[in-house]
């Protein structure tokens, strides 16, 4: 039971700083700019200042790291996609619906992937292997024509793929369930979340096709 705590108690170490810095900018910020300036400057301007704080986030997290995976491709093309939601006017809801997009269409693009054979879990996961020392990157290229290999790759695919289009859709039918701001602190958590699940699901997944392909 010590072990158990002493873990959680390096975990929050670790990661606590992150997680509040992360909350901080990402939901409490927008909904604190909101609420100061929709009475002078209406929803939808205020809605797009509140985008600031998550946006420059995005940005010093894609300096910061310099590399491309799901996490910063998402987090780039949803900042192209909000820039361009918030030029084509519209009211506060209409804009919120934009920028659910970013996730239909990276959903879309996954699905469409596997759907012609070249999942892009398997490029993500390349690319993330080369960037590590002493990564067996030959060996994962060798086995990208394996039919057990090829499946894996592909079911992982279509899981982030799925699973970004219903956490899309779900939260476009909470944009007329919630007020604006109670969705501003809705939605973060449910994408965070949504990332977090398949993220997990896919640790998970990995581990059991390692343990059946020991046993074969």
């Amino acid at each position: 039971m010590s072990g158990r705590r002493q873990n959680l108690a390096a975990a929050v170490r670790a990661h606590g700083p992150t997680v509040a810095a992360t909350i901080l900018v990402n939901i409490a910020l927008p909904v604190m700019i909101y609420d100061a300036l929709k009475h002078d400057l209406g929803d939808v301007r205020a809605l797009m200042a509140s985008a600031a704080p998550p946006i420059a986030w995005a940005l010093g997290e894609f300096a910061w790291k310099r590399r491309i995976d799901v996490i910063s491709i998402m987090s780039l093309s949803g900042i192209a996609l909000s820039l361009l939601a918030f030029m084509g006017g519209g009211g506060a809801r209409f804009l919120q619906l934009r920028e659910n997009m970013v996730n239909v269409l990276i959903g879309a693009v996954f699905l469409g992937s596997a759907a012609i054979g070249k999942p892009l879990i398997y490029q993500f996961a390349r690319a993330g292997m080369a960037r590590q020392k002493g990564a067996d990157t030959a060996a994962f290229e060798a086995a990208r024509d394996k039919p057990g290999f090829r499946r894996a790759m592909t079911v992982m695919t279509m899981v982030w793929g799925f699973g970004l289009v219903a956490s899309a859709l779900l939260s476009s039918a909470l944009v007329f369930a919630m007020s604006i701001e109670r969705y501003l602190v809705v939605s973060p958590i449910l994408g965070y979340g949504t990332l977090a699940a398949l993220a997990a699901w896919t640790v998970w997944y990995v581990r059991r096709q390692r343990r059946a392909a020991g046993r074969s």
